[in-house]
């Protein structure tokens, strides 16, 4: 059919669009951390099947041998076996960890939705006594605590981490609940007769589980290296107790008998662990401000 000079032959059929592009599962996720890091955990967990021996027998004879056949990573100036030491020793640091990162989290949880849900004068006064531990050194705190429980302990040593590493996490606890505080399931749940601790269980931490678990992990990695700080100012856990810090305290003795392999060998384990911890904190972190992007 011709119109004024035109032709019309038909609706033209439009290509379909490309199929839109899927990202490798693995672009973007710490893979290499993350495998390192449960290389060193299981290592420690299950260093007993493959290392039968006392990590804190004392070979005079082999005092600062360095390392060999008969001692992989050699021995320390005490002549105990550094390879025994290290798996044995990161089993110690990372149970400080873990239990100090969760002692953090039980009182940041706790005061922080308390506060968050609290009348306005109560909740003033609780965030007021969280900025006055923020001014404080975090690392004097932890002396000042250890030294008024006295001989240090791996409980007391947790402990002291936990109770002093919990205020940047309460301040976040907080602005989540002031948030879902008045969300339709948390009024629903509170006229039904729920009480405080029901309804953070149940309807708040799942909720704001995911905007805080990147300070558990950084806690974690916070609380390995105190702890390693507290051993290397000669304040920690005793010398019996084999940690990755207690190991590093004997530095200036491996310094000046040239022993590097005493100070080398954990200090690189302890970097690693820190590393990967920092990895995998950064990366739970660009996720949840990716999720709250997204809503």
């Amino acid at each position: 059919m011709k119109d004024d000079g035109f032709v019309i032959v038909g609706v033209r059929e439009t290509p379909p669009p490309p199929a839109p592009r899927r990202e490798p599962w693995y672009r973007g996720k710490p893979l290499f951390a993350g495998g390192v890091l449960g290389v060193i955990v299981l290592g420690c967990l299950l260093c007993g099947l493959f290392i039968p021996g006392d990590p804190s027998y004392m070979d005079l004879a082999n005092a600062s041998a360095a390392p060999g056949r008969a001692f992989l990573f050699g021995t320390d100036t005490m002549g105990r076996d550094i390879f025994s030491m290290i798996w044995y020793g990161g089993r110690v640091s990372l149970l400080i960890g873990v239990a100090g990162a969760a002692i953090s989290t039980a009182v940041a949880v706790v005061l922080g939705a308390v506060s968050g849900c609290a009348p306005a004068w109560l909740d003033a006064l609780l965030m007021r006594l969280t900025e006055l531990f923020l001014s404080v050194p975090n690392l004097l705190l932890v002396v000042f605590l250890q030294a008024i429980l006295g001989e240090a302990s791996v409980l007391s040593i947790s402990l002291v981490i936990g109770l002093t590493s919990w205020t940047s996490m309460a301040k976040v606890v907080r602005t989540e609940v002031r948030q879902l505080r008045s969300s339709e399931y948390v009024v629903a749940a509170r006229s039904m007769g729920g009480g405080f601790f029901h309804i953070l269980w149940r309807h708040l931490i799942p909720n704001f589980l995911s905007s805080i678990m990147f300070m558990v992990v950084m806690n974690v990695r916070s609380a390995i290296a105190a702890e390693s700080t507290l051993s290397f100012m000669g304040i920690g856990l005793p010398l019996e107790v084999v940690t990755w810090g207690s190991m590093l305290s004997l530095s200036e003795k491996a310094l000046l008998s040239g022993a590097w392999w005493i100070i080398l060998v954990p200090g690189i384990f302890l970097v690693t662990t820190l590393l990967c911890l920092t990895s995998l904190g950064s990366y739970l972190r660009k996720a949840a401000n990716r999720k709250e992007r997204n809503l």
